[in-house]
């Protein structure tokens, strides 16, 4: 078993949709991502009938990761609702970039899986590739 194999099997536990009351929906959307030290933390999307209290599932994988453990580097990352990531879908939300840049300089070379099957994957930066905090991070080193 490879990794994505192990970081899908993971998330693919959270999956089962449900709503938790008639103002929140949940579990419909699944992520795992493997930390710097190859532990495994998973997550799942929670959406609101007021927006601003949503949270895409990568980035309560990545909240779990650092609560659980502290750290804040993501090595890779699989999202994905009911199948496999297969060329469309899978990527990261705005909102999910920006706060895995913010979280750690590092995550620019989070492998994002793209497509299961081949195994392709895709870099953080090469998403978000002229990124607006790069200065702010070169300023602190």
């Amino acid at each position: 078993m490879d990794i994505w194999e192990k970081l899908y099997t993971a998330a693919e536990k959270c999956y089962h949709p449900q709503e938790i009351s008639p103002f929140l929906y949940a579990h419909h959307v699944v992520c795992a991502v493997e930390s710097e030290n190859g532990e495994i933390y998973t997550g799942f999307c929670i959406e609101s009938a007021c927006g601003v209290m949503d949270l895409c599932a990568e980035r309560v994988a990545a909240l779990n990761m650092y609560l659980s453990s502290g750290q804040t580097v993501i090595r890779r990352m699989i999202t994905f609702r009911d199948a496999p990531p297969s060329g469309e879908g899978g990527m990261p939300c705005g909102a999910c970039r920006e706060f895995l840049l913010q979280l750690s300089p590092r995550n620019r070379d989070t492998e994002i899986m793209v497509d299961y099957e081949s195994r392709e994957t895709v870099r953080l930066e090469e998403l978000v590739p002229h990124w607006w905090g790069w200065k702010r991070y070169n300023q602190t080193v």
